[in-house]
């Protein structure tokens, strides 16, 4: 399991922690810890609203790590 943290949260050259990485883990585990809460709170939940929130995370995170792909160590 650490193998695959490591695999997805560094560079190119698997040393290199990835702040972009890091941030967008953080904010799906972010959502998902709210969606949660919210079920557990208010015995509901928007199904459209988390499924908006997860695209946005995923897609900003998929955009950010694109465009640094040249700036990573090699």
């Amino acid at each position: 399991m650490n193998e695959i943290l490591t695999h997805l949260l560094t560079g190119k050259d698997n040393k290199t922690h990835d702040i972009g990485r890091w941030t967008w883990l953080i904010g799906f585990v972010a959502i998902i810890c709210i969606a949660i809460y919210e079920v557990m709170q208010a015995q509901h939940i928007s199904l459209t609203e988390l499924a908006e929130a997860l695209g946005l995370v995923s897609g900003a995170g998929g955009a950010a790590t694109m465009m640094k792909k040249d700036a990573e160590p090699q």
